[in-house]
């Protein structure tokens, strides 16, 4: 009996080690602690998902980009957090259109928080989805074009502590291949840039490039489309083709491309002009500049859709509607990176009550 006691613990000591390890690197990046085991709802939300049923109450956040401050904010203003930042929307479902990354230096911290807040609005019978946006794909392609100098810092910063739980891990000679190179494959030095930043620089890509340990671990559990009830959302916009292409084909394309399994760039549909997280012909600030009959097209080819609700464009005037209330602009330009707006969200109630 002793015997087996012990090589039951030894047996488990190579996953409770790299647990530990875990937990301590999430905690050195993002200061949350996780739990390891969290209770969940019975039913779940399947994260891959496309078409959800209608929750009770249903809210929509627009582009954070970056800014903790703001994204509490506006998570507090809808009533889904406390003053300590934990979950307080009970069943509630909260939808977040994507743009979490660029233009800040919280681009982390708010993956890690909201990851958190996931588990713990499942334990309450509520969810958070969260979505890509155009500087999701942007970043996993290595397109930093907006990256901010606190943003490449928080990412060497990361860096560093994910070295040092593999250190830790290669103590344990059981764990498979704690000693991979995060680096492997990226330049050293990147000419014309300033030298001050290439370690940021070389973190950011090691970190989201298909494949990678803050790609794989977030972004690829995105949703790219997705309809709750006969709400769509969606970063920039949905045209008929995309619909004709197949939604659950978009959200599994980017998936697999974000966790490596396709080679090469982005799909064609997640970048140009009329890709679903860049395009923006239904959200123009003037209502005659927006393409109403593209979007009744593309509504009418997706089953019980009535409305379409967006991020990507800052709506200077607010949270606002055009096309008689069939295209819905959330993004307000909140983060302190864009227009320092003032926070607003998008409340459904009972499938059918829009409110701001």
């Amino acid at each position: 009996m002793e015997d087996s006691n012990s090589s039951n613990i030894c047996r488990d000591v190579p996953e409770k080690l790299s647990s530990f390890v875990d937990a301590f690197v999430d905690f050195s990046v993002s200061g949350l602690f996780f739990p390891q085991s969290p209770s969940r709802s019975p039913n779940p939300p399947n994260p891959n998902q496309t078409t959800i049923p209608p929750p009770r109450r249903l809210v929509a956040v627009g582009d954070l980009h970056g800014d903790l401050e703001k994204s509490r904010q506006a998570l507090r203003l809808a009533g889904l957090i406390d003053s300590s930042g934990n979950w307080t929307g009970g069943s509630a479902t909260a939808v977040q259109v994507g743009d979490v990354l660029d233009r800040g230096g919280d681009e982390l911290r708010i993956l890690y928080y909201l990851e958190k807040l996931k588990l713990q609005a499942s334990a309450a019978g509520g969810s958070i989805i969260t979505m890509n946006g155009n500087h999701e794909t942007m970043n996993v392609d290595s397109d930093f074009r907006y990256v901010t100098r606190s943003g490449l810092e928080e990412f060497r910063v990361w860096a560093e502590w994910f070295q040092v739980g593999n250190s830790m891990k290669s103590l344990c000679t059981e764990l498979e291949n704690p000693n991979f190179d995060l680096f492997e494959g990226i330049p050293t030095s990147f000419p014309g840039i300033k030298r001050e930043f290439h370690e940021g620089i070389r973190a950011r890509i090691a970190a989201l490039r298909p494949g990678g340990p803050i790609c794989t671990r977030f972004l690829s559990k995105n949703q790219t489309v997705l309809q709750i009830g006969d709400s769509v959302f969606v970063h920039g916009g949905i045209l008929r083709d995309h619909v004709m292409y197949g939604l659950d084909r978009i959200n599994g394309e980017v998936r697999d491309w974000m966790c490596g399994l396709r080679g090469g760039r982005s799909p064609s549909f997640a970048r140009g002009r009329d890709s679903v997280v860049w395009l923006r012909r239904y959200s123009q600030e003037m209502e005659r500049n927006c393409d109403c009959a593209a979007l009744e097209h593309a509504l009418r080819t997706i089953p019980g859709a009535k409305r379409m609700i967006m991020g990507h464009t800052i709506q200077g005037d607010g949270i606002n509607a055009v096309c008689g209330g069939r295209a819905i602009r959330i993004d307000v330009g909140m983060s302190k990176g864009c227009d320092d707006g003032v926070p607003e969200v998008l409340e459904i109630v009972e499938g059918s009550q829009v409110r701001v």
